[in-house]
């Protein structure tokens, strides 16, 4: 088996979505980043990948059997075993994942690049490890788990705030006054005022979500920081994001 070591690690815990296991370039200072002492590294096959970068359901007993108390970190000068973790790629892309004891990937990190290089060094000219995903069940993609296209091209903040107003619309929709649902379509969209006034709840509803659910621009900002307002959970996360864009321009100049 092979093994890397001394790896830079910044963990996103319960993602089952890759496009939220971010990349190095976005990566904050206030991320807790991590230093494993060891850890396997395997070559999978592309839909083993897909599986584990993009899911969270149960991992084959046999990988977990392969990589069973091989991976070690150091916390304060000692050395710790950690129950299920690997590095694992396809050849093309790179994800490391820890089980926290469970059977599925609950912790996800990308590696920083020169580590990344590395691991395609390692594994070329290798075969992959064949693992039969048992009992799978098909990924559905729905308003609080967006489909990949629908994030891509979006920074770590635009992608934040596009789940956050996926929240508040998921919300709208199940309120307890849904005439508000036209209000905000009307916000979206005033040119289409007059027919607004014509759509069912459930109509303004799917154009709202249908226009809103593509891409992050100016109106999606604006149309997210007004939902959220006077909805103390919401407003916190909208405040931490833009908070974190004030300092990071403060550093800037």
């Amino acid at each position: 088996m092979l093994y890397m070591h001394d790896l830079w690690v910044n963990w996103f815990e319960g993602e089952e979505n890759g496009y939220n296991v971010c990349r190095f370039h976005e990566w904050r200072k206030e991320d807790g980043i991590e230093l494993v002492d060891q850890i396997p590294l395997i070559l999978v096959s592309e839909e083993m990948f897909n599986f584990i970068e993009n899911d969270l359901q149960d991992l084959p007993a046999s990988l977990l059997q392969d990589i069973h108390r091989k991976t070690y970190i150091k916390k304060n000068q000692e050395r710790h075993t950690v129950e299920y973790a690997a590095v694992v790629t396809d050849g093309k892309d790179v994800i490391v994942f820890d089980t926290i004891g469970y059977t599925l990937p609950v912790k996800k990190s990308r590696l920083i690049p020169r580590q990344e290089r590395l691991v395609y060094e390692m594994v070329q000219g290798k075969q992959p490890e064949i693992y039969l995903i048992e009992e799978s069940v098909t990924k559905e993609h729905h308003i609080l788990s967006l489909e990949p296209d629908k994030m891509s091209g979006l920074t770590r903040r635009e992608r934040q705030l596009k789940q956050l107003l996926m929240m508040v619309l998921d919300q709208l929709k199940h309120s307890d006054h849904p005439e508000e649902i036209r209000y905000w379509l009307t916000e979206w969209d005033p040119g289409q005022y007059s027919n607004i006034k014509q759509f069912s709840n459930g109509e303004a509803w799917d154009r709202l979500y249908e226009g809103t659910c593509h891409g992050w621009s100016k109106m999606h900002e604006e149309l997210c920081k007004k939902m959220v307002k006077g909805q103390p959970f919401f407003e916190t996360i909208w405040h931490g994001e833009n908070e974190r864009v004030s300092e990071h321009m403060k550093s800037q100049n």
